[in-house]
């Protein structure tokens, strides 16, 4: 029996981790057609944080909350908040865009802004093809969002929403390359499902809804539970043990593309030239930003 290497080991979990996370696009915007957003995260979250507690039980990885000091506790709220931020416009966008091709194309200046934070805040140099690959980025988002149709109505409606998003979660990513070492993934991946199951549970009841859902809208979600607040982080963690971050960001540049099937074959959606233009832009920057940072790896 053929032996497949590390490093073939690592692309196809990080190729597992993108198939994942694309779907994750089409099942919550299924879900978010017949769900409120306080009742889809209620039960989005909450079973994304079963499936990891169970995960974390078969490898016995609790002592490692043992392990946090009272700092890094501290630093888990404040990631907490921002994550209920940053997903919360997140899948508001999902809500609000009818194709969700376009929020993965959009959500792809992310790594732009996480750069561009890490350079403000942790002093990180960034090279000339992260540089270009970041305006490609941005470009790129920007012809997909625009419609012209004067100052007030010049970019599609929701395009904001994962502005904010994107923001949001680059804050985030500079948090966690500061404490990372301190933190352990699977106590972040916890952390985050807990605080957006808190918020959601809280939202429900403070704008006095229901957790009563239809079967179909409970079905998507449970799945698309298991694909996003779990396997897509989970395998990708995975992935990061046999191949270099850059790696794995090269991957998964490609996630536009697995969404941009999966909306013409779930809803029979396709984009507009102009925006599978703008998102074929966006999508060479993320590559140019991640092969700027192979450079820098190698």
């Amino acid at each position: 029996m053929m032996k497949i290497s590390k490093s073939v080991k690592g692309y196809l979990l990080a190729l597992g981790s993108v198939i994942a996370v694309s779907n994750v696009y089409l099942f919550s915007k299924v879900a978010l057609e017949e769900v409120s957003l306080p009742q889809f995260g209620s039960y989005w979250f909450g079973f994304g944080l079963l499936w990891i507690l169970i995960f974390a039980f078969i490898r016995k990885d609790f002592y490692k909350f043992k392990e946090l000091s009272q700092k890094c506790y501290g630093v888990l709220i404040i990631l907490g908040v921002f994550e209920v931020i940053g997903t919360y416009f997140f899948f508001k966008a999902i809500a609000t865009i009818p194709n969700p091709t376009l929020v993965s194309f959009i959500g792809n200046i992310a790594p732009a802004f996480t750069i561009t934070l890490s350079f403000l805040i942790l002093k990180e140099r960034f090279n000339s093809l992260e540089f270009w690959g970041i305006l490609l980025t941005l470009s790129g988002a920007f012809i997909i969002s625009f419609k012209g149709n004067g100052v007030e109505d010049m970019f599609i409606d929701g395009a904001q929403y994962i502005l904010y998003s994107s923001l949001f979660g680059a804050i985030n990513a500079v948090i966690i390359k500061m404490k990372i070492k301190k933190i352990h993934p699977i106590v972040l991946t916890i952390n985050r499902s807990f605080f957006m199951l808190l918020f959601s549970l809280i939202a429900v009841y403070y704008l006095h809804e229901t957790l009563i859902v239809s079967s179909k809208a409970m079905t998507n979600i449970v799945i698309g539970s298991l694909l996003g607040p779990f396997l897509t982080v989970v395998v990708g963690y995975f992935a990061l043990q046999f191949i270099p971050l850059s790696r794995k960001a090269i991957i998964m540049s490609t996630r536009g593309l697995f969404v941009l099937v999966g909306s013409y074959l779930y809803f029979g959606k396709f984009p507009t030239i102009l925006a599978l233009l703008g998102g074929m832009v966006t999508i060479i920057g993320v590559l140019m930003i991640a092969f700027g940072k192979r450079r820098v790896e190698g």
